[in-house]
């Protein structure tokens, strides 16, 4: 058996790790060593400090749930997460463009009819954002389902108030001609969760710990890239330091003001109301 020394080391571990069976697995994970080692080595890294890093980690661990997702969170401030999205989403320049899903996301939101409103009473300005789903060749998608969630008026998610029934959340279904139209609240920027691991390592930085207003989309159509995106408010504070990286110019949309009268679901409001227009166009799925 060759010396296990500072030198040797890596390509050892490098060695071991060829050996999984499933050839991804060995390319993964035979990298990942490497880029560790390559690490520890560059920043000199102390015992203390790797010590530290595991208790991070564990804590990290341990406030996950179901609903919170520390983990994802961690991913997110890196820039990890948005790296991933767009390394595997690389659409057409036609297409919306992919954001990052965030740590809030839940499989089990209410269904809902066209322009029903998904806010169910909370307070805010009434929001009505509306449009089409197409492809790339400007054909409407009839029953394509839009699973929308955003934060409430204070900037939470239920799942940082201990609510258990969903909140602000629904899933809206395309008409014949490809329209929808979600009836909500308009959102606000708000502080990511700075209560756990994540929030205690960017409190050392000068980084800013807010998203810019938005509202979260996911689309799955058979045939088509799913589509995971935001809606970004125009002139929203933190568009250019958002910290997740999530902001795409493409994904800025205008809340226009309205006076009481009709609304884009048909309806009429007593009060005035917000719009924003905008037409997702998904990407088709390639052949291979």
């Amino acid at each position: 058996m060759p010396p296990v020394t500072e030198d040797t080391i890596t390509e050892l571990a490098q060695q071991r790790w060829a050996t999984a069976h499933d050839p991804r697995l060995a390319e993964v994970m035979t990298s990942l060593v490497r880029h560790l080692h390559d690490f520890a080595r560059e920043v000199r890294l102390t015992e203390a400090e790797w010590a530290n890093a595991i208790r991070w980690l564990q804590a990290t661990g341990d406030i996950s749930d179901a609903k919170r997702e520390e983990f994802i969170l961690a991913s997110d401030v890196l820039g990890l997460s948005m790296l991933v999205v767009q390394m595997n989403h690389r659409f057409e320049a036609e297409a919306t463009p992919a954001t990052v899903l965030g740590p809030f996301h839940i499989d089990d939101s209410p269904h809902l009819g066209f322009g029903a409103d998904m806010s169910d009473g909370l307070p805010g300005e009434p929001l009505y954002v509306h449009g089409v789903v197409r492809d790339l060749d400007g054909k409407p998608i009839a029953g394509a389902v839009l699973d929308v969630w955003q934060a409430d008026g204070d900037g939470a998610y239920e799942s940082q108030l201990d609510v258990d029934e969903a909140r602000l959340r629904a899933k809206y279904t395309t008409a014949e001609d490809g329209s929808y139209c979600v009836r909500t609240i308009a959102p606000l920027g708000y502080a990511i969760p700075m209560d756990g691991p994540v929030g205690d390592l960017i409190g050392r930085t000068d980084i800013s710990y807010y998203r810019p207003a938005h509202v979260h989309f996911l689309i799955d159509v058979p045939g088509h890239e799913r589509l995971i995106t935001h809606l970004f408010q125009e002139g929203a504070e933190y568009l250019d330091t958002d910290v997740v990286f999530g902001v795409k110019s493409e994904l800025v949309v205008g809340f226009a003001a309205h006076e009481p009268g009709p609304t884009p679901d048909g309806g009429e409001s007593s009060t005035p109301f917000l719009t924003a227009r905008y037409d997702f166009v998904l990407q088709p799925v390639r052949e291979l």
